[in-house]
């Protein structure tokens, strides 16, 4: 605690010795996020005590539903998107304000969170002056509020007039509706009439910002072989089994993948015997097999996660050969599906961190760097990173994402607000450039 006292003195002190940075706007808009800061506490307790996992679709509605009536109390305009009733999930929330001054900008947040009503609901509780603790407080519903935190200041000091913004809040991003291209149409489509994508994940500090996510798809594995008695096992004759190929593959996929940068592959579920039975809805598997039995039957299922599409295909041709070199006695097939796509580490992205940079050291709060482009998984931003200049972690700080206990930094919390303020307000200005 003495700590956290030590460095918000530190921080206070750097901030008023620099502010000479900021513009008399800019100046104002801290100064207006120090005075409300109570209310945007408030919002962020009233979101974390509503349950709002994917699956409770009117959860995520009452979620949505809190925000709504924020941004439309600062002259956006709101709506609902509704998705169709097969995909079981509660639709996006959309507000925009629209102009033709400056960037054209596309705010990313989500009103869901992986704890479902099934779960044990922890509700928001200040745990001492620094963090504070609840389902969601830090991904996202504390990122959310960064950025109407950040709206609200330069809509009430009249600095949103004749920008073009689009705040994106999707329903599904810890469990999105299938298909997903269906889920995310809209999504894309509003975000292909920007310039520039800003995600409110959640920061991880100060200092650092996304400039990459990686993408995440999954594989399928399914190997067949002769059967028959294991005192034939290895035989010209009986082969080795599907349970010995099964292994030597995933093994081969640690031998040669395992040490490529960024590239992870991670086998969730294995199962073999003289029979399977597969039910991938559930992630279930069930076999029956007898030790004297050569298996006939084997059965791999995992994730792969890679920080390109080029990765992602290389990585793919190298899995299909490893499994084409089967053992005798077997065959083997595998299988690939698309999840989410890689935000990739592009140029224009490593412009937006030297412009939040500038922002930052403006601020007095120092430097603002990226991040390990491998540290991240894949998120809502990834979707339309390859047609828009993003950034991710624009949001609330903290620890224990998508853990009991997930934790949000207060500290940190009224800077990460002034900082996307700031950053808004800069790419809005009229003529607004990003070098």
């Amino acid at each position: 605690m003495e700590k956290s006292i030590k460095l918000l003195i530190l921080l206070c002190f750097i901030a008023s010795s620099t502010m000479a940075q900021l513009n008399s706007d800019e100046k104002k808009i801290v100064e207006f996020i120090n005075a409300h800061l109570k209310d945007s506490e408030q919002l962020l307790i009233e979101s974390v005590n509503v349950n709002s996992g994917t699956l409770n679709v009117e959860g995520v509605k009452k979620v949505g539903a809190i925000y709504r009536k924020e941004l439309d109390k600062i002259g956006f305009t709101t709506e609902w998107v509704v998705l169709p009733d097969s995909l079981r999930r509660a639709g996006h929330l959309v507000a925009t304000v629209k102009g033709n001054q400056g960037k054209k900008l596309f705010l990313i947040g989500h009103l869901d969170t992986v704890f479902e009503l099934d779960m044990a609901f922890a509700p928001y509780t200040k745990l001492n002056d620094s963090t504070a603790t609840g389902q969601g407080v830090n991904d996202m519903k504390g990122g959310n509020v960064v950025m109407i935190g950040a709206l609200r200041a330069l809509s009430e000091l009249g600095l949103l007039k004749n920008t073009q913004i689009v705040a994106y809040f999707t329903g599904d991003e810890e469990s999105s509706g299938s298909p997903h291209h269906v889920a995310r149409q809209d999504f894309i489509e509003r975000a292909k009439t920007t310039d520039i994508a800003l995600g409110f994940e959640g920061a991880q500090g100060l200092h650092t910002v996304a400039v990459a996510r990686r993408g995440i798809g999954g594989w399928v594995l399914n190997v067949e072989a002769k059967t028959g008695h294991s005192a034939g096992v290895f035989s010209e004759g009986a082969g080795y089994g599907a349970i010995y190929e099964a292994a030597r593959i995933i093994n081969e996929f640690r031998t040669q993948l395992a040490n490529e940068k960024y590239l992870t592959f991670n086998p969730g579920l294995i199962s073999g015997g003289s029979e399977i039975k597969v039910d991938r809805a559930a992630a279930k598997l069930e076999a029956v097999g007898k030790t004297n039995i050569i298996s006939p039957a084997a059965y791999a299922a995992g994730d792969l996660r890679y920080i390109s599409e080029a990765q992602r295909e290389s990585a793919r041709e190298k899995m299909r050969s490893i499994v084409a070199q089967s053992l005798n006695g077997t065959k083997s097939r595998i299988s690939f599906s698309d999840g989410l796509p890689a935000m990739e580490p592009t140029e224009g992205n490593y412009r937006l961190v030297k412009f939040l940079d500038d922002v930052t050291r403006d601020m007095g709060l120092g430097e603002t760097v990226a991040g390990d482009p491998g540290s991240r998984g894949a998120g809502d931003i990834s979707d339309i990173a390859k047609y828009v200049d993003s950034l991710d972690g624009m949001g609330a700080s903290g620890s224990g994402s998508h853990k009991p206990g997930e934790t949000i930094n207060l500290k940190e919390f009224p800077y990460l607000i002034q900082r996307a303020a700031i950053m808004i307000y800069r790419l809005t200005r009229q003529g607004a450039t990003v070098n």
